[in-house]
C-alpha cells in the first residue's frame, strides 16, 4: 500500500512539474547555490553532497567545513621544505555557471506595471568555487542581473580550514573565514543567507519589516572571522563586519546614501549542536548580531552636547533542523526546519528631529520562518512554508504608500509558502513556488491605504535553472 501511494504521488508532482515550463516558457533563484566545480573537483555526483541543491548532506556539510578543499582529481604538486614553498593547486580552474530565467505573476496587477512577466535571463552567475591550496577554498559569486543591465559582486566565502587529531580527546576541524553576507559561512539552512525559500522572484512585492541579521546587509559588508567544529557535535562561529558599499566610493563618506552605515564592528556569532542517530539528524542551535549604525550617512545627526546620534540592534535567534530518512520508502527524506529572531532596536538616528525617519526610537521585531520538505529521491521534492512578522507600530517609519507601505504603521506579515521543484538531472532544476499572504504590512484589507489588499500580492512563481 506504501509502495502505490508513493507512485501516485510522483505521478502527480511529474505532470506539476512538466507543465511549468511549458506554463511559463521558462523559470529563477537567489543566491544560495550548488555549483558542479565542486562536483568535478571531488570526483561526486551532486546527490553526494545536496538532497537537492542547495541543501547540504552530512558530506556537503563535512565539504564546506574543511573550506572547499576535498579533492579527488589529480593536483598539481611541489613538496614543501624550510626554505621552498609547497603547491598544491588543481590542474584546471574551478569555473562553474548558472543560468534562470523565470516567470512571475502576482494575483493583482501592481499599478502601472505589466503582469506575468517574464525574465530570459533573470539571472547569469559565474563561480569560482573549489579549492586554491592544500587548507584555502572559495565560494565566490559574481551574477548578471537583467534588471541593472551588469555583472555585480555577489556572495563571496573564502575560508582557511585545517584541523587537529585531538582536542579533549575528540577531533576539532578549524578554520578562518571572509565573507560579504553574514550568516554565509554557515552550514545549515536556517540562517539568513541559505533558508527556504531557495528560490524568489526579483520583483514580486516584499513586506516592509525586515530585521538586521536577515539579508538586510547582504552583499553590503566585509567581514572576518573563524570557526570551529568540536567532535562533529559542537560548531562556533565569531566574525566581524564593517560597510562595504559596493559601487560607492571610498572610503566610505556622507555622499555614500547607504542604507546601513556600520559604527565600530558589528559581530555576529553562531552555536549549533548537530547529533545522528539511527536514519535521524538534529540541529539545534543560536546566531545573533549586534550593529550600531547611522542611516543614510557615516555621521549621524547630532545630538547637541558634542556628539552624535546612532541607531543600534541586537538580534538574537533560535533555529533547528531535523531530517529523517524513511528506508521503508526508498530511503526518501523528510526536512524540518525553522527559526525565530527577536530584535530589539534603539532608532536615536531615525528619530531625532533632524532625519524624523521614525516617530519612536525604541523598537522591536519578531520572525518566525518554519517549513516542512519532503523529498521523493533527489528527483522531486514538495515544501510548505508558513513565516509571520510581528513588532512596534510606527505610522511614521512604516508610513502609507501605495504597494510598499502600511496605512496603520504596523510591521506584521503572516502568510505561507508552496514549492514543488522537478530534477529531470541533476544539474536542471524545473520549479514552482506560490507565496500566500494573510497580512501585508499591518493588514489583510486595504493594508496600504491605497485599496491594495494582501491577497493582491500572492505570487506564482515558475524558474528553470540550469548549472554547468
Amino acid at each position: 500500500m506504501k509502495r502505490v501511494n508513493r507512485k501516485w504521488l510522483k505521478v502527480i508532482l511529474t505532470g506539476v512539474s512538466l507543465i511549468v515550463p511549458f506554463v511559463a516558457t521558462g523559470v529563477h533563484a537567489p543566491s544560495a547555490r550548488a555549483v558542479p566545480s565542486y562536483a568535478r573537483q571531488t570526483g561526486f555526483p551532486c546527490r553526494s553532497c545536496h538532497t537537492t541543491p542547495p541543501e547540504l548532506t552530512p558530506l556537503g556539510r563535512t565539504f564546506k567545513l574543511n573550506g572547499y578543499t576535498i579533492t579527488g582529481m589529480p593536483m598539481t604538486t611541489a613538496e614543501k621544505t624550510s626554505r621552498e614553498a609547497g603547491l598544491n593547486l588543481l590542474q584546471t580552474l574551478p569555473l562553474s555557471v548558472f543560468f534562470d530565467t523565470s516567470y512571475t505573476q502576482t494575483n493583482k496587477v501592481q499599478p502601472g506595471a505589466q503582469n506575468a512577466d517574464f525574465e530570459f535571463p533573470q539571472d547569469v552567475s559565474l563561480f569560482v568555487a573549489g579549492a586554491w591550496s592544500t587548507h584555502v577554498g572559495s565560494f565566490v559569486q559574481f551574477t548578471y542581473d537583467t534588471q541593472d543591465d551588469h555583472f555585480s559582486w555577489d556572495n563571496t566565502d573564502i575560508r582557511y580550514a585545517n584541523s587537529k587529531k585531538s582536542v579533549f580527546g575528540k577531533s576539532f576541524v578549524y578554520g578562518l573565514d571572509l565573507n560579504n553576507n553574514p550568516g554565509m559561512e554557515d552550514l545549515w539552512h536556517t540562517t539568513p543567507a541559505w533558508d527556504y525559500p531557495f528560490i524568489a522572484a526579483d520583483h514580486e512585492p516584499t513586506p516592509a519589516a525586515v530585521a538586521v541579521v536577515n539579508g538586510s546587509l547582504a552583499q553590503d559588508v566585509a567581514g572576518f572571522g573563524g570557526y570551529g567544529m568540536w567532535n562533529d557535535h559542537l560548531y562556533l562561529d565569531a566574525t566581524f563586519y564593517r560597510s562595504e558599499h559596493l559601487g560607492l566610493t571610498q572610503p566610505n563618506s556622507n555622499a555614500n546614501a547607504a542604507p546601513f552605515n556600520i559604527h565600530g564592528l558589528a559581530p555576529y556569532w553562531r552555536a549549533a549542536w548537530q547529533q545522528t542517530w539511527t536514519n535521524s539528524y538534529l540541529e539545534v542551535g543560536t546566531y545573533g548580531m549586534f550593529t550600531k549604525w547611522t542611516p543614510s550617512a557615516v555621521v549621524g545627526p547630532s545630538n547637541g552636547v558634542g556628539g552624535t546620534f546612532k541607531n543600534s540592534s541586537t538580534d538574537v535567534a533560535a533555529d533547528f533542523q531535523y531530517d529523517r530518512t524513511l528506508p521503508m520508502l526508498h530511503n526518501d527524506i523528510v526536512s524540518l526546519r525553522a527559526f525565530f529572531i527577536h530584535e530589539n532596536s534603539a532608532l536615536d538616528a531615525s528619530a531625532s528631529e533632524t532625519l524624523g525617519l521614525a516617530a519612536l526610537a525604541p523598537h522591536h521585531l519578531n520572525t518566525v520562518n518554519a517549513n516542512a520538505e519532503y523529498h521523493f529521491g533527489d528527483r522531486f521534492s514538495g515544501t510548505f512554508g508558513w513565516f509571520s512578522t510581528t513588532g512596534t507600530r510606527d505610522t511614521t517609519l512604516f508610513a502609507p504608500a501605495p504597494i510598499s507601505g502600511s496605512a496603520n504603521g504596523s510591521p506584521r506579515n503572516s502568510g505561507y509558502l508552496l514549492n514543488v521543484s522537478y530534477w529531470p538531472t541533476q544539474n536542471i532544476d524545473l520549479a514552482g513556488q506560490y507565496t500566500g499572504y494573510w497580512t501585508f504590512n499591518g493588514r489583510s484589507l486595504n493594508y496600504d491605504g491605497s485599496g491594495r489588499n494582501a491577497s493582491d500580492n500572492n505570487t506564482l512563481y515558475l524558474l528553470a535553472r540550469f548549472l554547468f
